[in-house]
């Protein structure tokens, strides 16, 4: 089943097109806005942009409990192999953890997450929403439930093949890449983590960051 691909380019043909891979779960909500507004400056620096949905996420008609990280690796990477001309991929938070497998120009990170602490963090939201239900839970019995059964966390029903995935996946190493943080100096941006809100935001002078950061690597590796 194919996937809805969001495209922004500019006028004139671009030199390159990048490729955005959003953070995983809840945080691609609460970053999206952002990128689009970051897909839209890339266009006036010439570089065309794509968001495409992974399986199970945003709008795909695909459950979320039949995915697993090789499917949203090789979505991605069949994603890559459809555009023309030089890709570069720009992967943020979890999805740092599912760009290796497309082939590209370059690659650009940022604040890249282990998968052992993006499952921490997706759990403890839960044993927090469970003690405010009056419920109990920790971490050690959701992982104990969700190796054998789907388990609901912060809105998403992962199935156990993704907690196992989730729980031992590192960032692999890819070249040319460029890493950022959020702060300041020549490896930082400037921006807020939009991923830790409770509701959708948006930080214009942040996508206008990671849009320059992206057209200046980009020429850093040759793509003109």
């Amino acid at each position: 089943m194919a996937e809805h691909i969001f495209r922004i380019a500019p006028d004139d043909a671009p030199r390159a097109t990048v490729l955005f891979v959003p953070p995983l779960f809840e945080e691609a909500n609460r970053t999206r806005r952002t990128l689009v507004l970051a897909m839209r400056a890339l266009a006036r620096l010439g570089l065309a942009a794509v968001l495409p949905d992974l399986p199970g996420q945003n709008e795909s008609l695909v459950p979320l409990v039949e995915t697993d990280l090789g499917r949203w690796q090789a979505s991605l990477a069949e994603v890559a192999a459809t555009i023309d001309g030089p890709v570069i991929i720009a992967s943020l938070r979890g999805g740092t953890l599912i760009d290796h497998r497309a082939s590209a120009a370059a690659w650009w990170r940022l604040a890249p997450i282990g998968g052992a602490s993006l499952l921490r963090t997706l759990m403890r939201a839960r044993v927090a929403a469970d003690r405010e239900a009056g419920l109990t839970s920790s971490l050690d019995s959701l992982q104990a439930e969700g190796a054998t059964a789907p388990l609901l966390l912060a809105g998403n029903l992962l199935p156990p093949a993704m907690m196992g995935q989730l729980g031992s996946a590192d960032v692999e190493p890819v070249a040319p890449l460029r890493t950022v943080t959020l702060g300041s100096g020549a490896d930082a941006i400037a921006g807020t983590p939009l991923w830790l809100r409770a509701e959708p935001g948006e930080d214009g002078a942040m996508a206008e960051a990671i849009a320059a950061d992206i057209a200046a690597w980009s020429q850093t590796c040759g793509i003109s």
